[in-house]
């Protein structure tokens, strides 16, 4: 069965954006995974088709109505898919869990917009949050695409060489090592001798080692976080 992609928003417009093409483009058009927009607001009711009200206790910003939000999530065929709520409060999206997505059936993204969702709906829905990074975008579309990358490149197929998807950041729980390839001197910097060797063991302990060094210089975090990291010799 194909991946299934249904992404809840004010801007079908936005989608499949730059996941039409390239690889994710082309297992599109094979049909190795699917995408559909439902538009939020054709579930408004009222005249204005309104979609966003003022925040209970005051304070800037819109809020996006849970009466609204609910029916268009309900209009999703029900299934297993995980539902998931694009919010900058939501937990940090790591390799593990696209790669957890990315087994499933499919996934069901809501894409906030304005100045949040109501809680009610998120409860009522079981909505998972689910975010990017530590920053404010103005929607939950970009990152409704970004977590749509990660996740239709590890599909089945998607990837020419299936070990593109196994040495790359996080994947091993560090990030990866420095690639070069010709021309063999780039104004007057050669490539590592080791890895023109042809001596795989030892290219393999270089890459480790360069892995671990740039992981403890940039993502610490990465390596206090499991303590059964691989060592540097």
């Amino acid at each position: 069965m194909a991946f299934k992609a249904t992404v809840l928003t004010l801007y079908p417009e936005m989608f499949p954006g730059h996941l039409g093409a390239a690889i994710a483009g082309r297992a599109l058009e094979r049909g190795d995974w699917s995408v559909e927009s439902v538009q939020i607001r054709d579930f408004a009711i009222d005249k204005h088709r309104s979609v966003d009200d003022t925040p209970s206790g005051g304070g800037a910003g819109m809020v996006l109505k849970p009466d609204v939000l609910a029916r268009a999530i309900d209009s999703v065929a029900a299934d297993t898919r995980p539902r998931l709520l694009m919010s900058p409060r939501g937990r940090p999206l790591t390799q593990e869990r696209v790669r957890k997505i990315a087994g499933g059936e499919g996934v069901v993204i809501v894409c906030g917009r304005f100045e949040g969702v109501d809680q009610r709906v998120i409860d009522a829905r079981n909505l998972e949050e689910v975010s990017i990074g530590d920053y404010i975008l103005s929607g939950g579309e970009p990152a409704a695409l970004t977590l749509l990358d990660a996740v239709v490149r590890i599909l089945p197929g998607v990837m020419g060489n299936q070990l593109s998807g196994v040495h790359e950041s996080f994947e091993a729980g560090l990030l990866e090592h420095p690639h070069y390839t010709r021309p063999q001197v780039f104004e007057g910097r050669e490539i590592p001798a080791v890895l023109t060797s042809g001596d795989h063991a030892a290219v393999e302990k270089w890459r480790l080692a360069e892995a671990v060094k740039l992981t403890a210089e940039r993502r610490p975090d990465l390596l206090s976080a499991d303590e059964d990291q691989p060592v540097r010799k």
